[in-house]
């Protein structure tokens, strides 16, 4: 029983570094500021690529309803046309992405350009692989 509870702490105890351990760096943006994906969310269905990425930004940056400091975006990347269509954005006031700030869901995610050194370049050049 002892060593039951000892291995039930010991788990919850390093739940919130598994967690925390979650991102992978993969590429900074042309401001500097650091985009990173969740690599268990990519799931691959021909040329396209769904993943959750994000970036936090250096320094934050004030907008209409507060100050971001970091974001989080769930697209559809298509690896053809070098396009991603976002399906949510949430963006944070901590660079911990723990407080929401705004949160948009696109009811109809239309496929746009994943411009070059923005987050959506940076994830697409990462999970796609460089323009050819």
């Amino acid at each position: 029983m002892r060593s039951l509870t000892l291995g039930l702490i010991l788990v919850v105890s390093l739940a919130p570094v598994a967690l925390a351990q979650k991102w992978k760096d993969i590429g900074k943006t042309v401001s500097g500021n650091v985009v990173s994906v969740d690599p268990r969310s990519i799931k691959r269905d021909g040329n396209l690529v769904s993943a959750t990425v994000r970036v936090v930004f250096t320094p934050p940056v004030k907008a209409a309803r507060g100050i971001w400091a970091s974001s989080k975006t769930i697209a559809t990347f298509d690896c053809t046309k070098r396009y991603l269509a976002a399906k949510e954005n949430i963006f944070y006031s901590d660079a911990g992405s723990t407080k929401v700030i705004e949160r948009t869901v696109n009811k109809q995610p239309g496929f746009g350009p994943a411009l070059g050194g923005s987050l959506g370049g940076v994830s697409v050049d990462y999970l796609c692989g460089p323009k050819k």
